[in-house]
């Protein structure tokens, strides 16, 4: 099924066509967030922050996958928005084979690094090893993560979110079936959670696959198309490459945050581990639906109707603002609730549950505010403005990364300092997204809007 966003009400299409890809987001952050309720509550404290160790590298992969996947969506939707299908079905051909090649590079650049990536980080000696594991193994199923991710991003050009959402929901329950068998019963400890996840992940990229080219060959067009053209990979890369660069930026400003928890030892790790997934579920599941408004936006522009992206930008504040004050209300007043989730009480967890509470206490007044940014992003990105999107996201990334030293070791605030550097990145990054938009940088130069 696919969806033209050019006609009909812009807060219901809103609404309809985001609300599968928020689900199908909250099952694919359970991949993780599994992996590390299994490891903490089943193997101990030092698996989750083996497991926590490894994530800033693994985001690392996922941002360069999530960035190919928003490219060739804005390019595919764009297409699909004129009507140009023949063109449309190149880019979709020339996203999938370029991306199962930077994949394969990864894998194996990846697998030589692993070791040294870990050492990079100052991972403790206590929980190198299982880090290292979990990595490897994460690393091999890697064209796995990026099939999936493009083919969701084919999927959702064309206007279905609704497609990859059942393969999330198959996929997600076997993983935590599988995490529980492999660590309980076959007591492969942080050796079981990543196999877990290689298997499931790697079914749901093949069905989703197979399902796109079926899919295809539905859509008519007129005259052939060519299933690689570098022109138009040229074009996808030029929305790819930023939004990659922007994707790999934050992961890699992460790496720098990692290290810096690493050096307060287990405890801090540990609630990092857990309190940094709990909130990446909320920031990854704002980003999905400003990818839906991104994807309106992009077939309105496309369509030469930039007056509905106004519309879409206030009917999809209203949507994000409805969906984060659940998560806002649960993170503040029930953090403690929240942090158990990934804790054993076979263990002195007050020290952990401590540094989590206050981590989840002070970030999540502040998703009102980040939303706005995320919205405004999904405008800029949608309609190609992409060096506007660029310096909003990276001034906010790299104030998070400077404050984060200069309030934990310059002023000696310790991991207090690390945790009040989110919102203070948020509140100006989001400033300067929203005055890009309020600017109408967005808008093409041809429009008469």
């Amino acid at each position: 099924m696919v969806k033209d966003m050019t006609v009909g009400k812009p807060d219901k299409i809103l609404w309809s066509f985001s609300m599968p890809l928020l689900f199908s987001v909250v099952f694919q952050q359970l991949y993780s967030i599994v992996d590390s309720v299994v490891a903490g509550k089943f193997v101990g404290v030092d698996a989750l922050a083996a497991v926590g160790a490894s994530y800033p590298i693994t985001m690392i992969f996922i941002a360069v996958a999530t960035g190919a996947n928003i490219g060739s969506s804005v390019v595919i939707s764009q297409y699909f928005g004129a009507k140009d299908y023949r063109s449309m079905k190149t880019a979709v051909y020339t996203s999938i084979l370029a991306v199962i090649g930077v994949a394969l590079v990864l894998t194996v650049g990846g697998a030589i690094a692993c070791d040294w990536l870990m050492r990079m980080l100052d991972t403790p000696a206590n929980v190198f090893a299982d880090s290292a594991l979990y990595l490897r193994i994460y690393i091999w199923g890697l064209l796995f993560l990026f099939l999936y991710n493009i083919c969701t991003g084919v999927f959702t050009a064309l206007g279905d979110s609704r497609t990859p959402l059942y393969f999330l929901i198959a996929s997600s329950v076997g993983n935590m079936i599988m995490d529980v068998v492999f660590v309980c019963a076959f007591h492969m400890g942080v050796a079981g959670v990543a196999w877990a996840t290689f298997l499931c992940q790697g079914i749901a990229a093949v069905l989703a696959a197979v399902t796109l080219l079926i899919r295809l060959r539905t859509v008519k067009t007129e005259g052939n198309y060519t299933v690689f053209s570098l022109t138009m990979l040229g074009r996808i890369s030029m929305i790819a490459v930023p939004s990659i660069l922007q994707q790999s930026f934050i992961s890699i400003g992460n790496l720098f945050i990692q290290r810096l928890v690493n050096g307060y030892g287990s405890v801090v790790m540990a609630s990092y581990s857990a309190a940094i997934k709990l909130n990446t579920f909320v920031i990854t599941s704002f980003t999905t639906l400003a990818n839906g408004l991104s994807s309106f936006t992009a077939q309105n522009i496309g369509a030469g109707l930039p007056g509905r992206v106004r519309e879409g930008f206030k009917a999809g504040l209203k949507m994000i603002f409805i969906v984060s004050i659940p998560f806002i209300v649960v993170y503040f007043g029930f953090s403690s609730a929240a942090m158990k989730f990934f804790l054993s009480s076979k263990e002195d967890i007050s020290a952990v549950l401590k540094e989590g509470t206050l981590f989840l206490r002070i970030v999540s007044p502040f998703y009102l505010v980040i939303s706005v940014k995320l919205m405004a992003d999904g405008v800029l990105r949608g309609a190609g403005a992409m060096k506007s999107f660029m310096v909003a996201t990276f001034s906010d990334l790299i104030l998070r990364v400077l404050l984060s030293y200069v309030l934990a070791k310059g002023l000696g605030m310790g991991s207090v300092g690390i945790w009040l550097s989110w919102p203070i990145g948020w509140v100006i990054g989001t400033a300067l997204s929203a005055g890009y938009y309020k600017a109408g940088v967005w808008v093409p130069k041809d429009s008469d809007a």
